[in-house]
């Protein structure tokens, strides 16, 4: 029901600070849902008989300067939640949550929110006696507690120092996921050496089917109408909602994916085509993210397409790794991090983001790679992980991007960042502004790589194996000029001391790095 269905509440029957509520039994109390919290976990099981309270808070929607089109998934995503659950829901309309709280009238239950500043909010109405009472999320396969009790380590210290791959193992055994006994099927727990090839060449796109698009309903259209007439300050162009936002959506996205695009996922899972924005990538961030899909389905659909042999065990153990492992461990260490892990800048990067890169006007950019990568995300609000890590990652850790802010435009310029998803994403693994909590090393390359892992140098304006010239690849040439400016961080570190090491042997080096100093185009 909307909030005009309800019996009229004034903001005088709101809540007053410090209520008592050991009226409202537990099967009364309400279930306040965000907007990334949407799925039957969240919802059903112990929760099945609650109401549920939804919120559309224009000050959220206002908070920042968002991609058009993440905008309308989460106002999709919360409306279509509204029509599915019918009487048991109410969806308000508010200025502000709290406001929409107060009109209620009545605490609400609500689980742990998914950032630090949602959490202080959600604390706060807590005092306020606006929310009766906060339980843990269940939208992740890991709690945050049991989380906990493995950072402390077998010895009962705290680890100083995390691994990806030794909690990711821990996960396969927790859920007994790819496991023979007490063994990683196939004997190996990680296939990832299998799964970087290049695109296959002469091949404008991949020969495998196009992910699951879902049909736009009145619902989207009312959400485009909606926002049209808000004139929120958004990015991006306005385009066809390409991602799950219901459970049932999400239900269908993974099994299109597990049964018709699995197959080909490992193997090109690092390749990028300049015709093939989606390759053979899963799309299921969304779903994930708003909560309608939970980890654990995804993890258990893919081991079953294993176990009965159509799909091979490369590309579901890397479909695996990056749920059960990747995103659950940058979930988790979002909080045992803390808010101050923004504050990283160990790099010492301060060159503000360019006017082109916050206002994704791809059709400034010259080099292809870049150029594609932004048009990407100018245009749908997704980009697949290499072109985030090795292209727009790369690219804004070679000219020093401020960390922080390059952060705050992934959360908000893609359509899939939410408040935890980002921080230990770019300011750890991409930007290499922690000093080495979450990566080892910097990733950052030159030219080669991207010429090998793509067709887009092919049509570029820039050789990827020059360095200096009006020609030269600004990737290249701004590799070495990275490698300069650390060479004491990258000389004390075995993965990279040997580009250090061919730097020095560089006869051109000081016009490079004048050159770049100078550089006016991308």
């Amino acid at each position: 029901r909307s909030v005009a269905e309800r019996p009229d509440r004034s903001a005088n029957s709101a809540c007053p600070a410090g209520r008592t509520i050991e009226t409202v039994t537990a099967d009364e109390t309400p279930l306040w849902l965000f907007a990334d919290q949407l799925g039957p976990r969240v919802y059903d099981g112990d929760h099945a008989r609650r109401p549920v309270l939804l919120i559309e808070a224009d000050s959220a929607l206002r908070r920042r300067r968002f991609h058009r089109q993440k905008l309308h998934l989460v106002v999709s995503a919360l409306r279509h939640t509204a029509a599915e659950l019918g009487d048991r829901s109410t969806l308000i309309r508010a200025a502000t949550y709290r406001e929409a709280l107060r009109s209620y009238g009545r605490p609400v239950l609500v689980h742990e929110p998914t950032s630090h500043a949602a959490e202080r909010f959600v604390h706060r109405l807590h005092q306020d006696g606006l929310v009766a009472d906060i339980l843990p999320t269940p939208t992740f396969a890991l709690s945050r507690a049991e989380f906990q009790q493995w950072a402390i380590g077998k010895d009962g210290k705290p680890r100083t120092r995390f691994r990806m791959e030794d909690f990711y193992r821990e996960q396969r055994r927790r859920f007994e996921v790819l496991m023979d006994g007490d063994e990683p099927v196939a004997g190996r727990w990680n296939f990832d050496t299998d799964n970087r090839e290049p695109p296959p060449k002469g091949s404008r796109v991949l020969d495998v089917e196009p992910p699951y698009r879902p049909d736009e309903d009145e619902i989207d259209a009312q959400v485009r109408r909606d926002l049209d007439e808000m004139g929120l300050p958004t990015v991006g162009a306005d385009g066809p909602r390409l991602f799950a936002v219901t459970p049932a959506e999400a239900q269908r996205a993974l099994q299109h994916f597990v049964d018709r695009r699995l197959g080909a996922f490992g193997r090109y899972e690092d390749a990028m085509l300049s015709e093939d924005w989606a390759m053979a990538h899963s799309l299921l961030s969304v779903p994930l993210n708003l909560g309608v899909l939970h980890p654990l389905d995804a993890v258990h659909a893919a081991e079953q397409a294993y176990r009965h042999g159509s799909a091979p065990l490369a590309a579901v153990e890397g479909f695996i790794r990056q749920i059960l492992g990747w995103r659950e461990y940058m979930w988790q260490l979002y909080w045992h991090f803390g808010p101050e892990y923004l504050d990283n800048n160990q790099l010492g990067a301060h060159t503000e983001l360019p006017d082109w890169w916050t206002e994704l006007d791809a059709e400034a950019v010259s080099a292809e790679c870049l150029r594609q990568a932004l048009a990407g995300v100018r245009d749908r609000g997704w980009a697949h992980h290499i072109e985030r890590l090795m292209v727009l990652g790369s690219h804004a850790l070679q000219r020093g991007y401020d960390p922080r802010a390059l952060s705050e435009w992934f959360a908000t310029a893609f359509v899939d960042g939410f408040g935890w998803v980002m921080p230990t994403n770019v300011i750890g693994m991409s930007q290499h502004a922690d000093g080495g909590k979450v990566a080892t090393k910097p990733y950052t390359s030159g030219g080669a790589y991207i010429s090998k892992m793509s067709d887009h140098c092919g049509n570029c304006r820039f050789d990827p194996k020059k360095r200096l010239g009006a020609d030269a690849c600004p990737f290249t040439a701004g590799y070495w000029a990275f490698t300069h400016r650390h060479a004491d961080l990258l000389a004390g570190n075995m993965r990279t001391a040997r580009a250090v090491s061919s730097m020095k042997r560089l006869a051109d080096l000081d016009a490079v790095l004048e050159q770049e100093r100078h550089r006016q185009s991308y």
